[in-house]
Order: C-alpha cells, then sequence, then structure tokens
C-alpha cells in the first residue's frame, strides 16, 4: 500500500534535515578547534622537552597528530549531535 505524502511534507522534512546536520556540524567545528588546542600544546611542549621526541618527531609529524585529534573530535561529536538530535524527534507525530 502506497501512503500519499505532499510535496510540502516533503519539503519540510528536507529543511528539517538540513537544519539538523548544520547544527551537528557547527557542534563538530567547536570540538575540532578545542581538541586541535589541547592537543597542540602538550605535542609542541614535549617536542622541545623530550630528546626523543626532538629526534623523530618533525614539525609534519606534530601536525599529523594533532589534526587526527581535531578530525577525531568533528566527526564524533557531529554524529552524536545529529543522532541525539534525531532520537529526541523521533517519537513525535506528524
Amino acid at each position: 500500500m502506497v501512503k500519499n505524502v505532499s510535496l510540502d511534507a516533503v519539503d519540510q522534512k528536507l529543511a528539517l534535515a538540513k537544519q539538523y546536520s548544520h547544527e551537528g556540524v557547527v557542534a563538530g567545528a567547536k570540538a575540532a578547534v578545542v581538541a586541535s588546542v589541547a592537543t597542540a600544546i602538550p605535542i609542541y611542549a614535549f617536542g622541545k622537552m623530550s630528546p626523543w621526541a626532538k629526534t623523530y618527531l618533525n614539525p609534519t609529524a606534530k601536525a599529523l597528530i594533532i589534526s587526527t585529534a581535531a578530525g577525531m573530535a568533528y566527526f564524533v561529536v557531529a554524529d552524536k549531535t545529529i543522532l541525539k538530535i534525531a532520537r529526541q524527534n523521533s517519537f513525535k507525530q506528524n
């Protein structure tokens, strides 16, 4: 059995999905900035103080560590935000 769905309802759902994904992107970007700062300070301090780090961690390696932490934070927080919003709205009746 096929349900008749109006074009307005589809447009409304699409607009809500875009809004929710935008909220996830914003939350993920904030988390990425925090993770970058929280990772950069110890990495650069460790690079100055540790003889091993001076020898084996060049600037590219340090940047890779920081960007990996930022990328992971972005995707985890964005995904959790979108899922939280979806969970909140899953019980609403249309």
